[in-house]
């Protein structure tokens, strides 16, 4: 009688998350990320894309849960269209000038005309639940994914797209850091039970401090531009975290997918730069002179 080998060495972490992949995985796109934005900006729109299309396919796989079933693929061809549209909108050495808002509304519109003309083959039954999903998706991941290939076509383009990711980023990383050493007393328990009012504390001090550092350092604006563009950004991020987390918590999910080896799926590390997204260019935009 022989013994049982042994079970191989796992590598995964806490949540099942593998973090070799996930180090790995953030360190590529960490770099790509940097490389086209000084080398080559279509590359990152492109990124933005393809990024803005995956979380189009999870969020479609996800209501498909609840029974509603959207025109993902005039959605999916929205979601390419619209960042580029946006992008080369703003470019004011476009071969041919069009003005933002009309780009915008002309992609936007045609998106949604598409995949509730697409949805018709399907027949009546189901279709007014099919159609809401259709537009919950376009709204919420190529609408508001939009607005940073439009910061990054204006001037200081990488400045202000850099000052954006960075708050968000850092105001997830104080949130983390608040909340496994202070927090005692939950924010949204029903939602999130994990995040607490301090690790909000912490996501404040870390966003708020990254925001006014690349205003004053790299973007050459009063200090005070930095703390509204930090208090606005966290507290949307936030906001877009619990937004993701109430759609998981409803279809009965963990992640939305595993596209995104250790980290899972894409609208998980999206869930708080798409709602940021357009309040960060709304800001600069009225407080960061061209």
């Amino acid at each position: 009688m022989t013994d049982t080998p042994a079970a191989p060495p796992q590598t995964h972490g806490r949540a099942g998350r593998n973090l070799p992949q996930a180090i790995s995985l953030g360190v590529g796109l960490g770099a790509y990320v940097v490389l086209s934005l000084i080398f080559f900006e279509p590359a990152f729109v492109l990124l933005v894309a393809l990024a803005l299309m995956m979380a189009s396919v999870e969020l479609y796989r996800a209501l498909q849960r609840q029974e509603m079933t959207a025109a993902i693929v005039p959605i999916v061809a929205g979601s390419l269209a619209i960042p580029f549209g946006s992008y080369l909108a703003g470019r004011e050495n476009a071969v041919i000038e069009f003005s933002t808002t009309s780009v915008l509304l002309g992609s936007l519109a045609l998106t949604v005309l598409a995949a509730l003309i697409w949805r018709m083959r399907g027949g009546s039954k189901g279709y007014v639940k099919d159609a809401a999903a259709s537009l919950l998706i376009i709204a919420y991941v190529p609408m508001l994914g939009s607005f940073a290939p439009l910061m990054l076509a204006e001037d200081q383009g990488a400045a202000r797209l850099v000052t954006f990711m960075l708050v968000v980023t850092m105001s997830d990383t104080g949130g983390l850091i608040g909340g496994v050493l202070f927090g005692k007393h939950p924010m949204a328990p029903k939602i999130s039970p994990k995040k607490s009012w301090e690790g909000f504390a912490g996501s404040m001090v870390f966003g708020i401090a990254a925001a006014v550092l690349m205003t004053v350092l790299v973007l050459k604006v009063p200090f005070w531009v930095g703390i509204i563009i930090g208090v606005c950004l966290v507290t949307v991020g936030t906001c877009g975290d619990l937004i993701e987390s109430m759609i998981k918590r409803d279809v009965g999910i963990k992640d939305m997918s595993s596209f995104l080896p250790g980290h899972g799926g894409v609208m998980d590390r999206l869930d708080s730069l798409l709602v940021a997204a357009p309040v960060a260019w709304l800001i600069m935009y009225l407080l960061v002179p061209s």
